[in-house]
């Protein structure tokens, strides 16, 4: 037997001869098939025989996949010859000795990068044909562009289409009806069609294959016992994408040869067109809802988060060029500029997605995009509720101190949830108030009326005409704002919002970096320091006087997002002069990064507002019960 393994980063490729039927994978020399790479763990794998079929055991924490889906720790798959084994930037296939007479180089390319290949070659020659055609002409309007693309795409697609293999075929359909899948999952959920994927002008759709394709998606999203409700989308996602495999098996019999031409004419015209006017390989992942957060490093590594883990999608961008490109793509219609002297931005996309790039000379790894994907369907309450992030007790105690008009900062880390439970809480503001907003990247969606939203602005090519949240904190002082809701407090902004808290604008909320409720009033101090000198005792007592409350959320190891503490500010300690902290529901982090079952609790502490709330009827005694 053989195992061929090739590098996706270095394109290297190495043929392993393995006699025996137990095969030992990992980065110590010992394994029968050495990976050298810190992505792989020492013991990372074992391929062995049983019960007439072939079984892949994951031995590593750094992740293993036969096929496109992922075999957890201690877990084992079944995989068959040629199947794609994924270990950290390897790509590994089980051969039988008679496909030994096949160059591994013909085969050991994936099917989506043999499909990138092709790609690739009409990517260059579309824009031979563009260069020749449209550059000089007059009046050549995006939709007129967008069609002449289209025709252009026909032809070169004819000229290529023989070199699509049945593999290659078979990589572009399952990837067709997936899209078509979520796209119909997510009509049936919310009304209406919130993810699409791009075809509904094309000139080449043709109603009886459209007839095939709807009666297929339907056929497999009624398959399944789906919710299909707004907060549920992702789980019923989810659900269909553990037994997609079985799924494709399913439905194989009824994609005749003539529908699998016309879907892959489809795809490789959708995916070039892509390249040209939109995203490229990010289109279809700014569409997925259950993909949080994208990330590109360079040309070939493209990552996502989805379900709290990270993965790699195996796409990848045809040049470093092109992924600046489409960066610029991104970050100009909002104002924003990229290049050598200005090689860090942070933008929005369209939908209000937050995007972060980083060019040379700042970045050695080529052009670093990450985009944090805008929930199309804000989160509420019942969903974080349900999510397990807080306990219904939690949410009446933190609504009331919404209605009470008590000052709230939430606390956690990169991608811990801040800014969504921000948005859940600012939801409880009454309709009758005057709220104004200030973020970097406006991602906050609230349902109220009557909402001012400003966003900051960054100097233009002189150096000039700069908008920090601090200039924007203080301007809306003079707003006569009622709520004062500030994204993310990360500088001297934290000294003009402690003093807006002070001076009558009671019930804001902001959020802060920190790890826990003590770091946060440091972190506080901290910034504060930024922006002018002052004692570091009139700094708490500002603090104390100002903040009422600390929600603590965290990413758990799992990937869930959990709210670990409310805490109340007390005051400062005549001793030691630090600020006193008592929390109110706190989360047993043990066990919950343990996994086990783990939820907020109610300490026993009663903050000293209570009573206020209680008397207001904001606030049930119950819950501290």
């Amino acid at each position: 037997m053989e195992i061929w393994v090739y590098n996706q980063y270095s394109d290297e490729r190495e043929v392993v001869k393995v006699p025996k039927e137990d095969i030992a994978i990992g980065r110590d020399e010992s394994n029968d098939v050495t990976l050298r790479s810190q992505f792989v763990s020492r013991h990372h794998a074992r391929v062995f025989w049983e019960g007439g079929n072939f079984f892949l055991e994951s031995l590593g924490l750094n992740g293993t996949s036969v096929a496109n889906k992922l075999i957890a720790y201690k877990q084992r798959g079944k995989i068959d010859y040629g199947d794609e084994i994924r270990i950290g930037e390897f790509s590994l296939y089980m051969m039988e000795p008679s496909q030994r007479r096949i160059h591994a180089a013909d085969r050991v390319a994936s099917p989506r990068k043999r499909v990138m290949e092709i790609e690739q070659k009409m990517h260059a020659e579309l824009l031979e044909r563009l260069n020749l055609r449209v550059t000089g002409q007059s009046g050549v309007t995006d939709e007129k562009l967008v069609a002449l693309i289209k025709r252009h795409l026909s032809d070169i697609i004819d000229k290529h289409y023989d070199q699509v293999d049945d593999d290659m075929a078979y990589h572009l359909v399952r990837d067709f009806l997936w899209r078509a899948v979520v796209t119909e999952i997510a009509r049936r959920a919310t009304g209406k069609l919130m993810y699409s994927y791009g075809f509904e002008k094309s000139d080449i759709l043709d109603n009886k294959h459209e007839e095939a394709i709807t009666r297929i998606v339907g056929d497999i999203v009624s398959f399944f016992p789906l919710r299909l409700r707004p907060h549920t989308l992702k789980e019923d996602i989810l659900q269909i994408e553990h037994e997609w495999d079985s799924q494709m098996e399913r439905v194989s019999t009824r994609i005749s040869l003539e529908l699998r031409e016309y879907v892959v004419r489809r795809m490789l015209s959708k995916e070039v067109e892509d390249v040209v006017v939109g995203y490229g390989p990010l289109q279809d992942l700014l569409e997925m809802p259950n993909i949080n957060e994208i990330m590109v490093i360079g040309r070939d590594k493209i990552y996502i988060e989805k379900e709290g883990t990270i993965q790699n999608t195996g796409r990848s961008f045809f040049s470093d060029e092109i992924v600046q490109s489409i960066i610029e793509r991104i970050i100009t219609p909002v104002g924003r500029r990229i290049d050598r002297s200005t090689p860090l931005v942070d933008a929005r996309l369209p939908d209000g997605s937050r995007v972060n790039a980083i060019i040379n000379p700042l970045s050695l790894s080529g052009p670093t995009l990450t985009i944090r994907k805008f929930a199309r369907v804000p989160f509420t309450v019942d969903d974080l509720v349900e999510r397990g992030t807080i306990t219904e007790q939690v949410a009446r105690f933190l609504q009331a101190c919404v209605l009470g008009r008590e000052n709230i900062i939430i606390s956690g880390g990169t991608g811990s949830g801040k800014t969504t439970t921000l948005n859940v809480l600012s939801s409880f503001i009454p309709e009758s108030e005057r709220i104004i907003t200030i973020e970097d990247s406006a991602e906050l969606q609230l349902g109220q009326e009557h909402i001012v939203r400003l966003e900051t602005r960054p100097a233009n090519i002189e150096g000039k005409g700069a908008y920090t949240i601090r200039d924007l904190v203080k301007n809306s002082l003079r707003m006569r704002p009622d709520r004062l809701i500030v994204g993310e407090c990360r500088g001297p902004e934290a000294l003009d919002m402690l003093q807006a808290m002070n001076t009558g604008h009671d019930g804001s909320l902001t959020t802060i970096h920190a790890n826990n409720p003590t770091d946060t009033m440091m972190r506080l101090e901290t910034m504060v320091l930024m922006a002018v000198e002052m004692p570091i005792r009139a700094i708490r007592e500002q603090a104390v006087a100002a903040l009422d409350i600390i929600v603590q959320i965290s990413r758990l190891p799992n990937g869930q997002r959990r709210v670990t503490h409310v805490t109340e500010i007390v005051g400062i300690d005549p001793e030691t002069e630090t600020v006193i902290t008592e929390d109110i529901f706190l989360l047993p982090m043990i066990k919950a990064r343990m996994g086990q079952d783990a939820a907020l609790r109610h300490t026993g502490y009663i903050p000293a507002f209570a009573q206020d709330l209680i008397d207001s009827g904001f606030l049930d005694v119950g819950v501290f019960t």
